[in-house]
């Protein structure tokens, strides 16, 4: 077996093992990750076009505040497993895990808006305006009051 074939394979199990222990979850945690490296990308893109110097000591708090974003991905998920311990579920395949992933990720997608539009990267608003339409559900709100 060839080195790239073992490295495939491992990839693979590391990935279906996520799935499996993530569930309805697995995909909100995905695209929450995307967004966490692409937010960070055009983050250090955007700089210069916001007259900001690119640190080590920005780069690592922020690097520092997305590790923290993906802790409240694993909290939720403590949540969970207090639910089911305490016999309660959720309505459907709903899991606070999914939730919050859903949450971190609506708000790095709205981050990555901001930092392209700083570019000048032409953004289509209906796009931002769903972006910020799934943030607001999730949070709960509409019109930006509280229901």
């Amino acid at each position: 077996m060839s080195y790239l074939t073992k490295v495939k394979t491992a990839l693979m199990a590391l990935l279906m093992a996520g799935e499996a222990f993530l569930g309805a979850a697995a995909l909100p945690v995905c695209v929450m990750i995307g967004a966490s490296l692409m937010d960070y990308i055009s983050g250090i893109a955007a700089a210069p076009a916001r007259s900001e110097k690119i640190s080590s000591y920005k780069g690592v708090r922020g690097i520092v505040k997305k590790v923290f974003l993906w802790s409240l991905v694993a909290i939720g998920a403590m949540v969970d497993l207090l639910l089911g311990y305490l016999g309660i579920q959720l309505p459907g395949e709903l899991s606070v895990t999914a939730v919050v992933a859903v949450w971190v990720a609506a708000n790095e997608l709205l981050s990555i808006f901001e930092n392209l539009a700083d570019i000048g990267v032409p953004l289509p608003k209906q796009l931002i305006r769903l972006v910020a339409q799934i943030k607001d559900s999730v949070e709960g709100e509409k019109d930006g009051d509280q229901q």
